[in-house]
């Protein structure tokens, strides 16, 4: 075939393709290249404009201003304000236990009583040496009255009226005498009927029924527990002690203690600072009374304390939205659909949430989950999550 005829089969297919383009341009969208591409006119403007910007879906929340509580948090042990060991102060034996192990008593509740049958049968006989030292001493008086009438007739002698007298003064001091030893005797009465001292809760009794007990036994019958109020000891270093000492100033150092598997808190405030702080530790031992009228705190227990010392405005975000580079902390702001770096300052930390001192103001969005994603100037899809600490 000459040059001539495949030029004009050339032109002729050219004419042809033209004429289909024109009349249905869908059939080039299905056109396949060399390449194994599909081309059209509007991929390859898209391909000379590069690909959209990528939008990052996030989720965000408002940095909330707000009241903060500035608190100082240590472990701290509950421990009575009063604890009394019961003794007896008899060498007798236990007649009967008045109380249940572990219940709460009230002071003057009766607690044991004590074989008591030798003290008053001595009381008995100090009874009646009383009576017939009254008798001597009454007779005696009678002697002086006859003796005074025979010394004025002179019909006895001086001397017989003084012996007289002498007998009464003796008589008197033998009664005077007895009735101490009497009183002394009703006392030890006293003791074996043994009473709780002070309210609380008792312990287990060491000892039952029919045991023998002494003062010098080193165990005690049962021990009472003061459970309301108590106290709660702890230690903070010395250089939060300026801060504490203006709060308990102001009356306003209140503390909030909190059980190991408890969920209730109890409530106190503090009312003592140690008067030296330990050299070898630094540490000054606090101490609080909590008024601790539920039980929820036992003698003995360690707890988790928080001294809150006065509330203060503040910014919160939760400590998830913030961020740790090589420069210090920071948060991701989203401003008109795009995320910002902003570099913030940590104060503290209160239940999760970040207390923010510089690098926001309160009200910012700022990014809670999905910053691994983020770079500066990135376009994001917000999620709101509501405000920090709600």
């Amino acid at each position: 075939m000459s040059a001539r005829k495949w030029s004009v089969t050339l032109a002729a297919i050219i004419a042809v393709g033209a004429g289909v383009y024109a009349v249905k341009p869908s059939w080039i969208e299905t056109v396949t290249t060399p390449l194994g591409r599909l081309w059209s006119p509007q991929n390859a403007a898209a391909q000379q404009k590069g690909p959209p910007p990528r939008v990052i879906p996030v989720e965000v929340v408002t940095a909330e201003l707000r009241d903060v509580p500035v608190r100082l948090e240590a472990l701290g042990t509950v421990t009575p304000i009063a604890s009394v060991a019961i003794k007896a102060r008899l060498e007798t034996v236990i007649t009967e236990v008045h109380f249940r192990d572990g219940a709460m008593v009230n002071a003057g509740d009766l607690l044991f009583t004590l074989d008591s049958r030798q003290i008053e049968a001595e009381i008995k006989r100090v009874e009646a040496v009383i009576s017939s030292a009254e008798a001597q001493q009454e007779q005696a008086e009678r002697d002086v009255k006859r003796y005074l009438e025979l010394v004025q007739k002179n019909a006895t002698t001086q001397v017989t009226l003084n012996n007289a007298q002498t007998q009464v003064n003796i008589a008197s001091a033998l009664a005077a005498s007895n009735r101490a030893t009497l009183d002394n005797l009703r006392v030890q009465l006293s003791w074996t009927r043994i009473r709780a001292p002070i309210s609380g809760r008792i312990s287990a009794a060491n000892v039952k029924v029919g045991n023998f007990v002494r003062p010098a036994d080193t165990t005690p019958l049962a021990t009472i527990n003061q459970i309301m109020p108590v106290y709660v000891t702890f230690g903070l270093p010395q250089r939060q002690l300026p801060e504490l000492r203006k709060a308990l100033a102001a009356e306003t150092a209140t503390v909030e203690a909190r059980a190991p598997g408890e969920t209730r808190v109890a409530d106190g405030q503090v009312t003592m600072i140690e008067n030296t702080v330990d050299a070898a530790t630094g540490m000054a031992i606090v101490r609080a009374t909590m008024d601790n009228k539920d039980e929820v705190l036992w003698p003995g227990t360690l707890v988790n304390t928080q001294v809150i010392l006065r509330n203060e405005k503040a910014v919160l975000v939760p400590s998830p939205a913030v961020q740790v580079s090589q420069n210090g902390p920071y948060v991701f702001v989203v401003e008109n659909g795009v995320a910002k770096i902003r570099p913030v300052t940590v104060e503290r930390t209160v239940d999760m949430q970040s207390v923010i001192s510089k690098g926001l103001e309160g009200g910012e969005t700022v990014v809670l989950d999905g910053q691994l994603q983020l770079v500066e100037g990135a376009r994001v899809a917000p999620r709101s999550k509501g405000k920090a600490g709600a």
